[in-house]
């Protein structure tokens, strides 16, 4: 059995966690906040690095801004998706009005993109609206 490397997206606290326990509501050691909430984490440019580089959980990064009626239609779902794929994939919300250094080193030109990363690396690309649905299928097609 192997350990699963999970982020607390409340104090970015890098929690080890056995694969086999994380659907049984894992608490951060540091903060004691749920590792697991099942809504997307929003996102700063100091958590995105430790989610992408420091966590070992697959993360979907929906990258989107406050003035994008697409972004904001799509928020729901993307919510529903978070449900539907944690504790297996870590779902995560970038503003990119607020982290432009973020949108420029992954080449963001049209929002919303999702972007999947896996151990770091960037596995699989998707722009524009999507419904939970086809979101969790184009997830468990890329891993």
């Amino acid at each position: 059995m192997s350990d699963a490397m999970v982020v607390c997206p409340a104090c970015g606290a890098l929690n080890r966690v056995p694969e086999a326990r994380l659907a049984d509501a894992p608490t951060c050691g540091r903060c004691h906040a749920a590792l697991f909430t099942g809504k997307p984490v929003a996102a700063d440019s100091a958590l995105f690095d430790k989610l992408v580089g420091k966590g070992s959980l697959p993360v979907l990064v929906d990258f989107w801004a406050a003035w994008c009626g697409p972004c904001r239609m799509m928020a729901p779902a993307f919510e529903t998706a978070a449900r539907q794929l944690e504790p297996r994939v870590r779902l995560a919300k970038l503003d990119t009005e607020a982290a432009p250094d973020i949108a420029a080193r992954y080449a963001i030109r049209s929002i919303p993109t999702l972007i999947l990363f896996r151990q770091g690396r960037e596995v699989a690309r998707q722009s524009g609206v999507m419904s939970a649905e086809a979101i969790a299928a184009w997830v468990r097609r890329a891993l």
